[in-house]
């Protein structure tokens, strides 16, 4: 049987004892029990859902992306430019139903695609609104945008229900992945996520304004001072998916107030250390690889998630 056909008693039991990511809490959730995530309930926190300019050029080209971003988070790294709503309560509380209103309201505005930003802790609420919102009609190719950090097991239940996947590739080093993000072996997860992403979406497919249909575009944050940890990950994916998915490789890190007690992360990373690490990425043979220019690195390109109104 596959995963993504179990019913919605099915599903919804899988956050009795919830299992949904790497962290393997075990908690119950449907009686109000709180994870690593924090996330309760049947419900679902949104801190804001709007069109968005600032995703790869494929995904938002002139229209726009149509982003949820959900409240909460599976990793919490201590880094996270949305920190304020992984790690407090920031957001709206609505249902599944109200989740599949916004989603058609995306539509409406005439986004993209729908961009489902930090959905690991929500997605089997997510299933079941991708499969109501598709019986209803909804067109728009879905983009699972995450962290990297998770299992398997829930990726397949979203097969068949997600265009494109946008996972992240942090680290490939432990000790890293630990002291920033509490993710225990997560080089491991995060290469079993991407290849099951893969497997799904198959090859990347665009239409003829370059539009991205389908397909999966790895991202990684170049942090301050890991050049060669970022070198590595940049190596992992040349030999094993370069032909298979996109690269997307970001300079926007940028040193908020909470990383204060993280004196090595309190720098933006230098155009020097970039440019390296793209020289590298081509000297791997990558081809197809997104590059951010400019000044990325900036409080600008962060999304107000204070007094959001949802659509």
């Amino acid at each position: 049987m596959k995963l993504q056909k179990s019913t919605e008693e099915e599903l919804w039991a899988l956050l009795k004892e919830c299992r949904i990511c790497p962290r393997n809490c075990g908690v119950d959730r449907l009686a109000g029990k709180q994870g690593f995530c924090r996330a309760i309930g049947k419900e679902i926190q949104v801190a804001r859902t709007a069109l968005h300019f600032w995703e790869e050029p494929c995904l938002s080209g002139t229209a726009g992306s149509g982003t949820v971003f959900f409240s909460h988070c599976n990793m919490q790294c201590v880094f996270c430019q949305n920190y304020e709503i992984s790690t407090q309560d920031i957001g709206q509380t609505i249902d599944v139903d109200r989740l599949v209103e916004i989603f058609f309201r995306l539509e409406e505005q005439g986004a993209l695609n729908l961009n489902l930003v930090t959905p690991t802790h929500y997605i089997v609420q997510i299933v079941i609104a991708l499969q109501r919102a598709k019986q209803q009609g909804l067109s728009l190719p879905v983009v699972y945008n995450c962290s990297g950090y998770e299992s398997v097991s829930s990726l397949q239940l979203l097969d068949g229900l997600v265009d494109i996947y946008l996972p992240d590739f942090k680290y490939y080093e432990e000790q890293l992945a630990l002291k920033y993000s509490h993710a225990k072996h997560y080089f491991t997860y995060a290469k079993q996520a991407v290849q099951e992403m893969i497997r799904q979406t198959g090859i990347p497919v665009f239409d003829s304004d370059g539009r991205m249909l389908s397909g999966t575009i790895v991202r990684h944050l170049l942090l301050p001072g890991q050049l060669e940890d970022s070198k590595t990950v940049v190596h992992w994916f040349a030999k094993h998916w370069k032909d298979q998915a996109y690269f997307s490789l970001m300079s926007q890190y940028t040193p908020l107030s909470w990383v204060e007690s993280y004196p090595e992360l309190n720098r933006k990373v230098t155009q020097e250390e970039y440019d390296e690490l793209l020289e590298y990425a081509l000297q791997m043979g990558l081809e197809h690889v997104f590059v951010q220019e400019g000044e990325a690195a900036s409080e600008s390109f962060i999304p107000s998630f204070q007094n959001q109104t949802l659509l």
